[in-house]
């Protein structure tokens, strides 16, 4: 078949750059489908479901995390395209593929739309499938996150972790802020925007769970001789009520009068202490709440307290997405 089929060059660099297989592939794509442009694409489509049927059990927890945003900053998406091994996952053809992806995604509103829509004349199932074929390793759309707010800003470290976040308006420096957030959504990992968002059955969980692991933690420092951790009575704002702060605030006061303290000082300290109540009966919130964690860039504010500098905007909401 090979010697009666004449493949040129100029038809193995064509299929090459519609499809990213290797030369000799095309090359044999080529001469099966007797020199047929669009039935090559075809016999390589069909290799790669082979490939993927071999390969479907297998962990695609690496790849690359990406985030687009669209032209006037209203729409952003962020991925994960995933495939097997941190090697597949670095080739910049690899990123390429995920960023092709990405761009369509802007345009769809659903995991399952997304593999729908049209890539190149097949569907982006379609052209995943064919690029295991190329590739050789399994690949999924893992990931697909999409926001729309007035102003949408995302970040992407290293295409290991995509953020994206949405604000109430387009204030003055809306990029440096967006960014700046992004990067705190990306390296802290949130999980909701506010403590109010919490439900007070997994707010009274996690209380137990937290308590009890410090509590045990401190059985075996107490056998070591070594200083105890502080064992909250709360873990979320939600649960510092006003009764609460204002006990919390007579606590304080009965402490300051113990050590002798002139009460005429008292209001230079007592807005310290209570600082310190919050942040040692917030860890919940800390941990999970963008609005309420430490800004990395300046450990003097939170993040609600970051955005506010900006003047009159908000945040709408955010997504994160990672590999593994």
């Amino acid at each position: 078949m090979e010697a009666m089929v004449k493949i040129t060059a100029a038809e193995v660099n064509k299929l090459r750059q519609a499809t990213g297989a290797g030369m000799m592939d095309c090359k044999k794509a080529l001469v099966e489908a007797e020199g047929d442009f669009d039935k090559a694409i075809e016999v390589l489509r069909k290799k790669g479901q082979k490939v993927a049927e071999k390969r479907a059990d297998r962990e695609s927890s690496e790849g690359a995390a990406v985030a687009k945003i669209n032209a006037d900053n209203t729409v952003g998406v962020a991925i994960v395209l995933g495939c097997e091994t941190d090697f597949v996952g670095k080739n910049e053809s690899f990123i390429a593929l995920a960023n092709d992806v990405a761009d369509l995604a802007l345009n769809c509103n659903s995991k399952e739309e997304l593999l729908a829509a049209n890539f190149g004349g097949m569907t982006v199932a379609d052209k995943l499938v064919e690029q295991t074929g190329v590739i050789g390793e399994k690949i999924d759309l893992n990931a697909f996150e999409k926001l729309e707010a007035p102003y949408v800003g995302a970040y992407v470290h290293i295409n290991k972790i995509a953020a994206i976040v949405g604000f109430t308006a387009k204030v003055n420096n809306v990029e440096e802020l967006a960014k700046d957030v992004a990067m705190q959504i990306a390296s802290m990992g949130a999980s909701t925007l506010s403590y109010k968002d919490f439900d007070p059955a997994f707010i009274a969980s996690e209380t137990e769970a937290r308590i009890a692991v410090i509590e045990k933690d401190n059985e075996e420092l107490g056998r070591l001789g070594k200083t105890l951790k502080n064992v909250p009575q709360y873990i979320s704002m939600a649960q510092l009520t006003p009764e609460v702060l204002a006990k919390a605030e007579a606590d304080a006061k009965a402490e300051l009068k113990a050590e002798g303290k002139p009460e005429q000082i008292w209001d230079r300290i007592l807005p310290g202490k209570m600082e310190r109540f919050i942040s040692d009966n917030t860890t919940l919130d800390q941990e999970k709440c963008l609005l309420d964690q430490t800004f990395i860039k300046d450990e003097k504010l939170n993040v609600a307290k970051y955005v506010a500098s900006y003047g009159d905007v908000a945040v709408t909401d955010f997504k994160r997405v990672s590999l593994g």
